[in-house]
């Protein structure tokens, strides 16, 4: 029987699936379940949904969701973490000013915190993943978008609104592709999953021979995920090579201006493209950033490195924030 009261739950609420971890004292996984996110539902019915998840998984250990200590939320787009408040979530339908904790708190009755998807994976990538032993630290997170975290003398850094780290609307480009914020040439038009697939499509629409369609078409995808990517590289695709070889150029860019910014220890590059590529992913990466830092001659004193939680450094650092800020 699982203690009462040292159980947690910390729940990464994604645009494609909802993914829910039960955690002891030590930060141990005790169990996992994960659904598909049904972004087709108004707030109120996706927060019925994320009760119920809490609930079968909490189950599963045998406990009640009367005895969790807290269940915490990392989830997409604006969040005020201080009022559990989801301000804009793009990728789910109808979610503005959402106030998820009360919401969510009330049907489950204990305490629910809300934290930024990202800022939660940057904080379990530094409390137990490969960022851990580092004060200062950048987590920069490649999928559908690209997003960030900083975390500054041990604490996640929040600026003074709250929106810190919006690594992937760092403008790299001036003339670039039109960004989903608005601007051009932004990191996240350049070098997400969403701007290589755009350049994959582009470059066959120009008569450049590629698998990725077809490998799409295999898998039932409508999409290019970090699957299909991870596929088409490691059978030589041409089109996926180029494309993935500019990204890296322009990931590295990015890098090597935070780094030139901010000066962390440790810079984690986190998402699904990292975690299935790994070093091949990361090392084009590193090297452009090094070659752009401004204090060259210790550059190798800047961890640059895939994160190693994968799905699970956002369930795991919502967990983390929120025991701190119980604590306090």
């Amino acid at each position: 029987m699982v203690p009462a009261k040292e159980v947690m739950v910390g729940v990464d609420m994604g645009g494609t699936s909802l993914r829910a971890l039960v955690v002891n004292a030590q930060n141990e996984i005790l169990a996992i379940e994960k659904t598909p996110t049904n972004v087709a539902l108004k707030p109120e019915g996706l927060i019925r949904e994320l009760a119920l998840m809490v609930e079968d998984v909490v189950r599963s250990v045998g406990l009640r969701k009367s005895q969790l200590r807290a269940v915490s939320i990392g989830a997409p787009g604006a969040v005020d973490p201080e009022h559990g408040v989801v301000y804009h979530a793009p990728n789910l339908a109808g979610w503005d000013e959402v106030p998820l904790g009360a919401m969510l708190g009330k049907l489950l009755r204990v305490p629910v915190f809300v934290e930024n998807d990202v800022n939660v994976g940057v904080a379990g990538e530094h409390a137990l993943g490969a960022g851990q032993g580092t004060q200062e630290l950048v987590g920069i997170f490649v999928g559908t978008g690209i997003g960030g975290g900083i975390i500054s003398r041990g604490q996640l850094y929040l600026g003074s609104r709250g929106a810190a780290a919006e690594v992937g609307h760092m403008i790299v480009q001036v003339d670039g592709p039109l960004c989903g914020c608005g601007s051009h040439g932004c990191i996240e038009a350049l070098a997400s999953r969403t701007a290589m697939e755009r350049d994959v499509r582009e470059a066959i629409r120009a008569g450049q021979k590629s698998c990725v369609l077809k490998l799409m078409e295999e898998r039932g995808k409508d999409r290019m995920t970090s699957s299909i990517i991870q596929r088409a590289i490691r059978k030589g695709d041409p089109v996926m090579r180029k494309v993935m070889k500019r990204a890296q150029y322009f990931l590295g860019m990015a890098v090597a201006s935070v780094v030139n910014l901010l000066d962390p220890e440790c810079v984690v590059m986190g998402g699904g493209i990292a975690e299935r590529l790994g070093e091949y992913f990361v090392a084009p990466i590193r090297k452009t950033a090094y070659e752009n830092f401004l204090r060259r001659h210790d550059a190798d004193r800047v961890k640059i490195v895939p994160g190693s939680l994968g799905d699970n450094a956002g369930p795991l650092g919502a967990v983390v924030l929120a025991r701190k800020r119980l604590e306090k």
